[in-house]
């Protein structure tokens, strides 16, 4: 007699072929992983010895802590204030920016081993062999875990070889950490809720931009005590995961506890992840694409049709969290004075926030409009990698086949994102305008000036968007990481380069670096004019570039 055996995924469960999926994982990541750690790593490295060299006294550090305690632009830019010693300065600067860039990380790894290897086909070849219905998602979220484990030792290092306690710094690589595995587990859901990568990151991004706005708000509304050098958050701060990083108060608390929340909310939302796998096909998301109309509009076939076809929804979700935050931070500019006061030290963090020190509530401004260019260029990169998305899944060679050709396609996007950046800019000023009128009776007027001020950063937003067009055109492979690369670098070379204490021929890298700080400084038309032609010279090589190169899905 013949016996029957049971399928090998039967004996071996949901989570048969975990352990090759893990190291099929890191393999396809073994270049971009480790230079987001190290990236990260150098982050801090740079911060610690800034903190160190700028601020060498206990009377310096007391007096920084006081000064960001008492700013809202301050405790929204930098983060949580919790003592005045060298260490919790330290992670006054340094936990919000971890967190988001941990956050970040861990999303788009998570979405780019699930949904994406759904999207392209790869997960259905991977799963017709002796692999369980919930491996994939598991050996994502183990090399996101370890990841973010990994970064948090690091920054352990890092910070006991600058000379800092150690208890402190497995606080804060810890809580940083924590905040990564908290995001992990929401792209886990995203990932099963919709069949396309691009609106599961898209979603997981919201997420992280929400966790943001949670803290921000929950940091400026909060009460300052101990002398002026401890911020008690409201309540916004502990419904956010990088809130949650920021309560752990390394080098003063070292609030152990609060990593428990974290870890139970991974628990918790990774569960629902694993959950969704079963209710769902391969291939196909929680939530079923709606069918298209059943005619298609006359601009659909032509090049900007297409284009604002994929681009819409992109915009339309950037506008949305742009305009909150702009009339968040033009709600509270008729109390900047009050806040601020008139110190030495408030005056030398706004001029190293970008504001300048002319007028309080203008430098306020200028740095708020720096830090939402900043945003807006993210949009810009995020919108133009569409881009590769479309070449990568194979969906560009038989639009190129018709009477489209490459430069036509491509400037379609191109105009489309610029036209998006000028609008988003429009909005930040005209939301920040709107709602700094309405507390001082002055609408209009208020709408005009800002709006302007905000509109002199568009230059600076082209060149980022020119580098991410160059990276698309030349070297498509790397055109992701090259174009966050660069956004980065300006973020940390630029915005945060007078407070990191960078030299200027560093910051001066940055194309937000050369932007008058407006509207507390008088508007210079050369380096905004410099700054156009660089954009238009280095946007029309990627397209040359483009219209030379093969298309490639690798």
């Amino acid at each position: 007699m013949s016996t029957v055996t049971a399928p090998a995924t039967a004996g071996r469960g949901q989570y048969a072929g975990t352990a090759r999926l893990v190291r099929l994982a890191l393999r396809r990541d073994r270049i971009q992983l480790p230079v987001w750690l190290l990236a990260l790593a150098a982050l801090q490295a740079f911060s610690a010895s800034s903190v160190l060299g700028l601020y060498p006294t206990e009377p310096d550090l007391r007096s920084f802590a006081m000064a960001t305690a008492a700013s809202p632009v301050a405790l929204a830019t930098n983060g949580l204030v919790s003592g005045y010693s060298a260490g919790a300065v330290l992670a006054c600067q340094i936990v919000m920016p971890l967190s988001l860039a941990a956050g970040l990380m861990t999303t788009l790894l998570v979405v780019r081993h699930t949904r994406q290897n759904e999207e392209t086909g790869r997960a259905e070849l991977v799963e017709a062999a002796v692999v369980g219905r919930k491996a994939l998602l598991t050996a994502a979220l183990v090399v996101a875990v370890g990841a973010n484990l990994a970064l948090g030792l690091l920054n352990v290092v890092v910070l006991v070889a600058a000379g800092l306690p150690l208890d402190g710094s497995v606080a804060l690589g810890a809580a940083v950490a924590g905040a990564g595995i908290a995001f992990a587990a929401i792209a886990a859901v995203t990932a099963q809720v919709t069949d396309s990568a691009r609106t599961a990151n898209g979603l997981a991004g919201a997420a992280l931009g929400v966790a943001f706005l949670l803290r921000a708000v929950g940091d400026m509304t909060g009460t300052v005590t101990d002398n002026g050098t401890r911020v008690v958050s409201g309540w916004p701060t502990w419904v956010s995961p990088i809130g949650w990083a920021e309560q752990v108060r390394p080098y003063d608390d070292n609030a152990w506890w609060v990593l428990a929340l974290p870890a139970v909310f991974a628990l918790a939302v990774g569960s629902v992840g694993f959950a969704l796998t079963e209710h769902r096909d391969i291939g196909s998301g929680l939530v079923p694409t709606r069918p298209g109309p059943a005619r298609a509009s006359r601009s659909l076939p032509t090049a900007v049709g297409s284009a604002w076809r994929m681009q819409r929804t992109i915009l339309f979700w950037w506008a949305f969290g742009i305009v909150v935050l702009a009339v968040v931070y033009g709600a509270i500019a008729d109390q900047i004075d009050d806040f601020l006061g008139e110190g030495e030290q408030v005056a030398d963090m706004m001029e190293q926030l970008g504001g300048g020190t002319t007028n309080m509530v203008d430098a306020y401004f200028a740095a708020i409009f720096g830090m939402m260019a900043i945003a807006v260029a993210g949009y810009a990169v995020q919108a133009l990698l569409r881009m590769r998305g479309e070449e990568s899944a194979g969906r560009l060679e038989p639009v190129l086949a018709t009477a489209v050709s490459r430069p036509r396609w491509m400037l379609a996007h191109i105009g489309l994102v610029t036209v998006g950046i000028v609008v988003l800019q429009a909005l930040t000023g005209a939301a920040t305008g709107f709602a700094y009128g309405l507390v001082t009776d002055d609408v209009p007027g208020k709408v005009v000036n800002l709006t302007g001020a905000a509109l002199v950063f568009v230059p600076a937003i082209g060149v980022i968007a020119a580098l991410a067009v160059l990276a698309f055109g030349g070297v498509p492979a790397w055109a992701a990481g090259l174009s966050w690369g660069a956004l980065a670098g300006c973020l940390i070379f630029g915005f945060l380069g007078s407070l990191l204490g960078l030299p200027q021929a560093v910051r001066d890298l940055s194309p937000f670096t050369h932007v008058p700080p407006v509207p507390a400084a008088e508007v210079t038309a050369t380096p905004l004019v410099w700054l156009a032609v660089i954009a238009v010279v280095v946007g029309a090589v990627g397209v040359v570039l483009f219209r030379r190169r093969d298309l490639t899905n690798s």
